[in-house]
């Protein structure tokens, strides 16, 4: 079953941002609501939608909008229908028995709902629509939450199932969990409930709003928006909506559960439903101050910073299972709150597993990718202790998945031969998912040290992999970067540069820099530098392919170091930047080079350098972020030739992969001794765009002078145009940033970017 069209019924918050999505995989989409002026309008809002459901706005034109009264007959000519109307069953079956005649043999068709039963919604349709019927759960916003709960019915044929898992790990990215047809699926049912426990504990006067999102974030493996900011985003209505789903459709001992308390009915009946009404549990005024809803009294009030030493004092444990079993087992008011809210989530979570899901890993998986959980329920009880949990809890029965973990040692439990006991983490979700991990796991590591890893990933392709904080770049970085181009030339056949963390590389390890600085120890700089360029160079003009493969933030010198691969095999979500002028420099690690030299690569014959030279300029300049693979190929961080996966957990996979193929044709670059420069004609242009911009007040004194550096590099140091080599573009890269690192008000940006993670405009 091949998916090449698609069609999205509905053109509603979700339904536009799914067309976006699939747009961003390349897919034609038709997108319908009940007049053609609705389903445009709802396109142009997702066109505006911040964060942007669209990769780039060229993704746009693949979206095409029609009515149901004129339009619906074209579905006829889409391999996947997707509806996703209000929910309600009635307009569900209707809209549907519609479908249900046009539809092409052999179409996939899905629903998006929340929480109506799937077999349900399909009742009366025909033998094939009922076999190529399924539900498709995806979570807001579609783009970025990786979680689609997938729900066929007892009538679906397998082959169905297994098209739209493939298809959605591979061309949407999404982690695809398999769910059963019950009551608001697996992540929304798990997740309510702990909300729900949270929201009586704060509605009982126990605990602060501001003290239960400083318990329920990052602290214990959560989204920074925690559990009030997350409720003000989603929508107290929308929540509301779920909870009445579960009270009306469980048993009546298990729906009291979810019987959603009178302050939470209030709020929605004054409107104050989030941050779509400007005001819920948070409220911001027109300075963009932010207050809190003081529930005893149902006004606002400024917000108040929770004390909570413990909090404070686990900031200093790494680990996020020492963290939580630490917090929990606390005797103050943090680990009272846990004991009272998580507990019974965790044993809720072991209760229902059987009847929601096919594994224990699935829940797991559920809670990580649609809620952003570090730990999903099961590692989080492994983590904290089976025995322990069941005490806080202080059941007496406890659910049978429960009483077999306290038996085993854990839920992922592996005894090994001296008795030991150790906790397992969730197994990838399929093949070609971690293999970073994978190989690791297999004792793959061929060296490490501080800042690096050369891992073998066999096949005859090595690895190195960064794993300092924030993946930032330091000497230890750059040493096994050129070991394992030594390594690699000498006894294997590619090297991939990637990892499987958030993030690719914050950039250079801007502390040591202040602190060399701040002490004038130029000597120790400029070797730094030469050290970095000489890596850079090093992967460029290596014996065996080298492909980076960067995700999240690849900023700075991580950029650098994707711009000197052989090729680039990205994740579809990597944030790429050269990004150095925000603290006062400029790129020396060869990237303000290799983005000259690609500008004059794709100089037509006989045209004026200058609008090429001058797009570099302000790409550099303004630090300007990629906002997807796809735009940072239109900024010029990636070539026509580089690619990208949409699955996160597929791009290491993917680039040994391409690694390999590459080996066959690849030629090892020389050195580049004849880069077109424009010389003073065009610094004299740049220099005066520099000028206007600061006689206009957009650029302070300092900005000025930054961007006369950066102007003279990509002039290329020369009285008149002509050609310079690459070792010379790297000597003004070198200088420019030396000069650089001496001035007050760089250092001031550098210590200013260290401290608050903003830039400082002096």
């Amino acid at each position: 079953m091949r998916i090449r069209t698609a069609a999205v019924l509905g053109a509603g918050t979700m339904g536009a941002q799914i067309a976006a999505h699939l747009a961003n995989a390349g897919l034609p989409v038709l997108l319908l609501d009940v007049t053609a002026a609705a389903a445009a309008e709802g396109l142009e809002r997702a066109k505006t939608t911040r964060p942007d459901p669209f990769f780039t706005t060229a993704a746009h034109a693949l979206v095409q909008t029609g009515g149901f009264d004129t339009s619906l007959p074209r579905i006829s000519s889409c391999d996947w229908i997707i509806e996703a109307i209000v929910e309600r069953l009635d307009l569900k079956q209707a809209l549907l028995a519609r479908v249900d005649a046009i539809r092409p043999a052999g179409a996939i068709v899905s629903s998006n709902t929340s929480g109506i039963p799937i077999a349900a919604i399909a009742e009366g349709r025909s033998p094939s629509f009922r076999q190529h019927w399924l539900g498709t759960h995806f979570f807001n916003p579609p783009r970025y939450l990786r979680l689609l709960e997938v729900i066929p019915t007892a009538d679906t044929d397998a082959a169905v199932t297994a098209a739209i898992t493939r298809f959605a790990d591979e061309r949407l990215g999404k982690g695809v969990i398999v769910a059963r047809d019950t009551p608001n699926f697996v992540a929304n049912r798990l997740g309510l409930f702990g909300v729900m426990q949270i929201l009586r504990a704060v509605f009982s006067g126990r605990y602060t709003i501001e003290e239960v999102d400083a318990i329920t974030g990052p602290a214990i493996g959560r989204p920074k928006s925690a559990t009030f900011r997350t409720m003000d985003m989603a929508g107290i209505d929308v929540l509301m909506h779920v909870a009445c789903n579960l009270t009306e459709r469980l048993e009546p001992s298990e729906a009291a559960t979810f019987v959603a308390p009178p302050l939470l009915a209030e709020m929605v009946g004054r409107g104050w439903i989030g941050s779509k009404a400007g005001q819920g549990f948070y409220k911001k005024d027109a300075n963009g101050e932010v207050f809190t809803l003081d529930l005893s009294t149902m006004t606002y009030r400024e917000r108040r910073a929770p004390r909570l030493a413990s909090l404070e004092a686990a900031r200093t444990i790494e680990d996020h299972a020492d963290r939580i079993r630490t917090l929990f087992l606390g005797s103050d008011r943090v680990g009272q709150f846990l004991r009272e809210t998580l507990a019974p989530t965790l044993l809720y979570a072991a209760q229902v597993a059987p009847a929601i899901a096919s594994s224990i890993d699935d829940v797991d998986r559920a809670m990580q990718w649609g809620f952003g959980w570090e730990l999903g329920p099961f590692e989080t009880w492994d983590a904290i202790g089976v025995n322990a949990v069941l005490n806080a809890s202080g059941v007496t029965h406890p659910p049978s998945l429960a009483v077999e973990a306290l038996n085993g040692g854990g839920f992922r439990s592996q005894t090994a031969s001296r008795g030991q006991v150790t906790l397992s983490r969730v197994p990838p979700a399929g093949t070609g998912l971690q293999v970073l991990r994978a190989a690791k796991d297999a004792g793959k590591v061929v060296r490490r040290n501080a800042g690096a890893s050369l891992i073998d990933l066999e096949d005859g392709v090595l690895c190195v992999e960064f794993h300092s904080k924030m993946n930032a770049i330091g000497g230890d970085s750059l040493q096994m970067l050129l070991a394992g181009v030594t390594e690699a030339s000498a006894n294997h056949r590619a090297l991939v540069v990637g990892t499987e963390a958030v993030n690719f590389s914050a950039g250079a390890n801007l502390m040591l820099l202040l602190l060399e600085a701040q002490e004038g120890n130029w000597e120790e700089i400029e070797q730094m530098v030469r050290a970095f360029q000489r890596t850079t160079m090093a992967l460029k003009h290596a014996d065996v392919p080298v492909v980076v493969a960067p995700a999240g933030l690849a900023l700075g010198g991580g950029c650098e170091i994707a711009l000197h691969g052989d090729r680039v095999h990205a994740s579809a979500e990597a944030y790429m930047g050269l990004v150095e002028v925000g603290v006062g420099l400029i790129p020396a690690g060869g990237g303000t080079k290799e983005m000259l030299a690609r500008a004059m690569d794709d100089l037509p014959r006989g045209a004026d350098p200058l609008p090429h030279i001058q797009r570099v300029f302000e790409t550099l300049g303004f630090g300007k972020v990629s906002t997807s693979a796809a735009d940072a190929r239109r900024l010029g961080y990636l070539r026509d030739a580089d690619s990208w996966s949409m699955n996160r957990e597929r791009v290491i996979a993917d680039a040994k992969a391409l690694a390999l193929q590459r080996t066959s044709e690849y030629v090892k670059p020389q050195p580049r001794n004849a880069i077109p420069v424009g010389g003073e004609g065009l610094l004299a242009a740049l220099k005066l765009g520099v000028h206007l911009a600061w006689r206009a007040g957009r650029l302070s004194d300092h900005d000025a002078l930054i961007g006369r550096k950066l102007a003279g590099i990509l002039a290329g140091g020369l009285p008149h145009a002509g050609t310079v080599t690459e070792a010379q573009l790297l000597d003004l890269e070198r200088e420019a940033f030396l000069s650089l690192c001496g001035e007050r008000k760089t250092l001031e940006r550098i210590a200013h970017t260290l401290k608050t993670g903003k830039t400082l405009r002096n």
